[in-house]
């Protein structure tokens, strides 16, 4: 018999309509799944019903993944593959694996020798990197930024110093609820010629990308509340 695959399945970024960032044929193969390992229930069978208003729910199986699965959990959720049929793991949102569960399922996989495959799809950390003018061939992703704010100022320090030192692009993200309050502590401590690059709503029709010196992010800072960000400092690429 034919060994199944593990598919690392994009998602949404958002509310938009499916068919703006997920190529058709990937979607015909979630269609056809009937295993997934998801990071949030609620949201995957959201995700498999906007591609399909008749996927059959009930006749699916679903298996939890996220920060809180044992390790001892993830073999149940390759036992699929032996059968011929394939798994497919789904984040909340954009890539999985990338900045999101999936990577220690994967890496079992392989240790087992199945197949691994990764989808295309949309990643707000590359989207937002190709839209910020920086530098695209050295760049690091820090993930979310301190909550004290004496580490998170610390933190600004070393972003602009590494900037200022490689020309590494350092990307960085914080809770949607708390975005106007990083913004506003960019804007205090960092120097005013660092560039901040803000990619918000990525994919979504209220998107917008813009790259500026933090002098003139003080003059013109819009609203950031609840609304998925990236930040980024980096220096544009043509300089």
């Amino acid at each position: 018999m034919t060994k199944g695959k593990l598919y690392l399945m994009p998602t949404l970024l958002g509310s938009e309509t499916w068919d703006h960032v997920i190529p058709a044929k990937v979607a015909e193969l979630a269609i056809n799944t009937r295993y997934f390992a998801v990071e949030d229930l609620k949201s995957a069978r959201r995700y498999l019903r906007k591609l399909d208003r008749t996927f059959p729910i009930d006749k699916s199986t679903f298996f939890i993944l996220n920060k809180n699965t044992l390790p001892t959990d993830l073999s149940a959720m390759l036992a699929p593959l032996r059968n011929g049929h394939n798994v497919a793991i789904i984040s909340e949102a954009g890539c999985p694996g990338v900045a999101d569960p999936g990577a220690d399922l994967v890496a079992l996989a392989h240790q087992r020798g199945d197949f691994v495959s990764p989808l295309t799809g949309p990643s707000s950390i590359l989207l937002g990197l190709m839209a910020s003018g920086f530098n695209g061939q050295s760049f690091c992703f820090n993930g979310y930024i301190p909550k004290e704010r004496k580490k998170r100022v610390f933190t600004f320090k070393d972003y602009e110093r590494e900037v200022s030192k490689t020309g590494q692009t350092q990307i960085f993200m914080e809770t949607p609820f708390r975005n106007n309050n990083l913004l506003e502590d960019l804007l205090n401590e960092c120097l005013d010629a660092t560039f901040l690059c803000i990619a918000c709503d990525l994919t979504l029709p209220t998107e917008r990308v813009q790259t500026m010196t933090v002098a003139e992010w003080r003059e013109k800072a819009f609203d950031l509340n609840k609304r998925p960000t990236m930040f980024l400092i980096g220096k544009p690429f043509a300089m």
